[in-house]
């Protein structure tokens, strides 16, 4: 069987074959009556799901609040908050989902992530995009048409400049000759590139070109099967297997038996049914969930509480053994 790819310390730690592991989207909060979270101990919260032993934070770029769209993330500029968390956390993987690449020069991005990968010792993903939010089109005077074409170019644009004094030619980006380079490199020989959805990219291209594939929930069935596609694809393709994760909104019930209701792309459930569910979703390949707990009702810290002491030893217990062998 194929191995994932080494890319960096974040990568290699929460992408592994036939294991699933655990991260948390921010703002790690209740707002569900609000598009605009309070972000109060954001901070402390952040710390506190590293030392409970969750794999990987996530938060979104998100330039305008659009009213229609119904939430605000985490409000704060994603690489300026992930430059500040990089300094004030050490194991966890920080992860974006998603950079809206047609909305950004990619040097900008480029530069970003690197800086952010050194400052934390390895440990960012970045989740490339197109963006679904029509009205950032018009306000930043980009076509939203051309969104698909733009992120193409940017992705390739992202991947060579990572190279030592690079030459190549844009569209729309600019060209570089060879004779200037762009500082920081990445820990690893590349940033790792996360592909959100389609991108407006066909599965082929997806396949060929990103380092994973974060693709929204679904039913079991269709899951699998989506997933069984995208693998055959990849052998195809490349030497290295590549991991598939997915985000799933939570509402974790006090009654640890409480059967699963749907909610928005996830359940409300109790801890036990959520166990139950991991597993299931380990058994057809997904590496990697990314809980949401915007619509979760009972208290933040006892969910988190509950799920690190019920949930993170099924599924990080193979990496906990051998710690503590160590």
């Amino acid at each position: 069987m194929k191995k994932f790819e080494n890319i960096n310390k974040g990568y290699n730690s929460i992408f592994k074959q036939n294991e699933l592991s655990i991260g948390i989207v921010a703002p790690i909060e209740n707002y569900s009556t609000s598009q605009i979270p309070s972000m109060q101990d954001h901070l402390l919260r952040v710390k506190q799901v590293e030392a409970l032993g969750f794999k990987a934070l996530w938060i979104r770029d998100i330039p305008f609040n659009v009213p229609n769209f119904g939430d605000a993330g985490q409000t704060f500029d994603p690489f300026t908050y992930l430059g500040f968390l990089a300094g004030q956390t050490s194991k966890i993987a920080l992860g974006v989902s998603s950079i809206a690449l047609p909305l950004r020069h990619p040097l900008h991005v480029a530069k970003s992530a690197t800086t952010i990968d050194q400052l934390s010792n390895g440990r960012l993903l970045l989740g490339v995009a197109s963006g679904d939010r029509f009205d950032e089109y018009p306000a930043m005077g980009m076509d939203h048409e051309k969104r698909g074409d733009l992120f193409r170019e940017s992705f390739d644009y992202i991947r060579k400049v990572q190279n030592n004094f690079p030459s190549f030619k844009t569209d729309n980006y600019g060209s570089l000759q060879g004779t200037i380079d762009m500082l920081p490199k990445p820990t690893g020989h590349k940033i790792p590139l996360l592909m959100t959805g389609s991108s407006r990219q066909t599965l082929e291209w997806n396949a060929k070109n990103a380092d994973g594939w974060m693709n929204y929930p679904r039913d079991l069935y269709t899951q699998n099967y989506t997933i069984k596609g995208w693998r055959e694809l990849v052998a195809d393709t490349h030497e290295f297997d590549k991991p598939f994760m997915q985000p799933m909104y939570v509402d974790i019930h006090e009654d640890a038996n409480f059967k699963p209701q749907p909610i928005h792309l996830g359940f409300q459930l109790g801890i036990n049914y959520l166990s139950d569910y991991l597993d299931k979703l380990r058994s057809i390949g997904v590496n990697h969930l990314a809980l949401n707990l915007r619509f979760n009702t009972m208290d933040i810290n006892d969910t988190l509480e509950r799920i690190a002491a019920h949930v993170l030893p099924e599924f990080h217990s193979t990496e906990k053994q051998i710690e503590h062998h160590e």
